[in-house]
C-alpha cells in the first residue's frame, strides 16, 4: 500500500510489515512541541546564520558521515575561499582537495566541485529551484536535496538521514531495518506529514538537531525530548530495540607499505587516479605487502615502487609503523625510506608523479596518513 500525506484529520497507513501512521493531531503537536524546543535550544551553528543555498549545501555535504564539531572549521575555511558557486567551479581540483584534507570521504569533494562547475555553465551560477534538477547534480541525492531546498528556499520537501531515520523509527516504534523498502516508505512519509505549510526548513533543521544531540544512538535523552509523550517507542517500551541494528562486517586485516623516496632532496609523490583509494589526492608509492619476513618486505618494496613509477630504489630502511581504518579494512602501514638509484622521473601510463621538496608538500592534497608520511620526509624528522 503506498503511503499518503495525513490530510482534513485522517491518518495514512503504513505497509503490512509496519505500525501505522499517527493522526493529524499527532503531527500538530510533534510540530509545535519541536519548535518551541529548538527555539531555545538550536545550536548557533555557522550555516544557520544564513539562508544562502551555496552554504546550506555545502554544510549539508560536510556533514554527510561526519560530525558538526568537526566540520564547523572546515566549512569556515571552504566558504571564506570559495565564498561563491562560481569562485569554487573556477578553483582547481587540487586546491578543493586540500581545503578538503583531513575530512575523509574526497568523494563528496570531488562532486561538489563537479556540480558547481556545472552550476556555473548552465544556471549562470545560481542555485537551482527544481527538485529534480537539484537531485541530478554530483553528489545530492533525495535527502541532501530535500534539506537545500526547505532550509535556503522554504520548499516544502521531507528529508531523512541517520539521526532523522533513528528519530522517526523510535517515534512510530518501528522495529525494522529502517533502510529496507517498507522501511523507507514509513519514514519518508512520516517525514513528509510532519511539514508545516511554512517554516518546512526550520522544521528540519528542528528533526536533524533532536536527532543529533537528544534522541542518540546510545542513552538517548528521554527526560529532555520535548516529544516523549509522543513517542511510541518509548511508551511501548522498545526503545532498546530501535533501530533495529545489522551486525557489521569483522574488519579485515591489512599491511601496506608506504616509501619515502628521495633524489637529491626531493622526494617522490604520484598523484591517485580515478578508481582508486583517495582518487584525486598525492600519494608516496604505497601497496599492498604480503611478505613477512624483512628480506622478503624489501625485495616487495623495491619490486612495487618500480611497477608503480618505473624507479628502482637501493637500501629501502624501515622508518616507522601506522595503524588505521579505510572503510573495511584494518591497515597496518609499514614505513619506509629509500634512495633513488635508476629510472625515468616521469612514466607514461602511470599516475602523475612529481618530486617535490618536503616545503612543498604542504600545498598538495594527501590523504591522513599521506600527511604523517610528509611530516616524516621533513629534514630533522623524528
Amino acid at each position: 500500500m503506498s503511503f499518503k500525506r495525513p490530510d482534513r484529520g485522517k491518518a495514512a497507513a503504513s505497509s503490512d510489515s509496519g505500525p501505522p501512521l499517527p493522526d493529524a493531531a499527532w503531527f500538530r503537536s510533534l510540530r509545535r512541541r519541536l519548535l518551541a524546543w529548538f527555539e531555545v535550544n538550536a545550536r548557533d551553528l555557522p550555516w544557520r546564520r544564513t539562508r544562502d543555498p551555496y552554504r546550506v549545501w555545502v554544510s549539508e555535504i560536510m556533514l554527510q558521515q561526519t560530525q558538526v564539531a568537526t566540520v564547523q572549521p572546515y566549512f569556515e575555511r571552504f566558504v571564506a575561499a570559495f565564498p561563491t558557486i562560481a569562485a569554487l567551479a573556477a578553483a582547481d581540483e587540487q586546491q578543493v582537495l586540500r581545503l578538503w584534507e583531513g575530512l575523509g570521504y574526497y568523494r563528496r569533494a570531488r562532486q561538489l566541485h563537479q556540480a558547481a562547475q556545472l552550476l556555473a555553465a548552465q544556471h549562470d551560477g545560481r542555485f537551482p529551484r527544481d527538485p529534480e534538477v537539484v537531485r541530478g547534480l554530483p553528489g545530492i541525492g533525495r535527502y541532501t536535496a530535500g534539506a537545500i531546498l526547505s532550509i535556503a528556499f522554504d520548499a516544502r520537501e521531507p528529508i531523512l538521514e541517520a539521526n532523522t531515520m533513528r528519530l522517526w523509527a523510535r517515534l512510530l516504534a518501528y522495529r525494522g531495518p529502517s533502510a529496507s523498502a517498507a522501511g523507507s516508505r514509513l519514514l519518508w512519509a512520516a517525514a513528509e506529514a510532519v511539514l508545516p505549510r511554512r517554516g518546512s526548513g526550520w522544521l528540519n533543521q528542528a528533526l536533524m538537531e533532536l536527532g543529533s544531540v537528544i534522541c542518540t544512538p546510545k542513552g538517548p535523552r528521554c527526560d529532555a525530548c520535548p516529544a516523549a509523550a509522543l513517542c511510541r517507542g518509548r511508551s511501548t517500551g522498545l526503545l532498546a530495540e530501535i533501530p533495529a541494528r545489522k551486525p557489521k562486517p569483522p574488519a579485515e586485516a591489512r599491511r601496506e607499505a608506504a616509501v619515502l623516496v628521495r633524489r637529491r632532496g626531493r622526494l617522490l609523490l604520484i598523484r591517485q587516479p580515478d578508481g582508486k583509494r583517495w582518487a584525486g589526492l598525492w600519494d608516496f608509492p604505497r601497496f599492498e605487502v604480503r611478505g613477512q619476513e624483512p628480506d622478503d618486505i624489501h625485495r616487495e618494496v623495491v619490486e612495487n615502487v618500480a611497477r608503480l613509477t618505473g624507479v628502482t630504489i637501493q637500501s629501502p630502511g624501515h622508518r616507522t609503523t601506522l595503524r588505521h581504518g579505510v572503510t573495511r579494512f584494518r591497515i597496518t602501514l609499514l614505513c619506509y625510506d629509500a634512495e633513488y638509484a635508476a629510472g625515468p622521473a616521469r612514466r607514461n601510463g602511470a599516475p602523475t608523479m612529481r618530486w617535490l621538496r618536503p616545503a612543498e608538500l604542504d600545498a598538495y592534497p594527501l590523504s591522513t596518513t599521506g600527511r604523517k608520511l610528509a611530516r616524516l620526509g621533513l629534514p630533522n624528522s623524528p
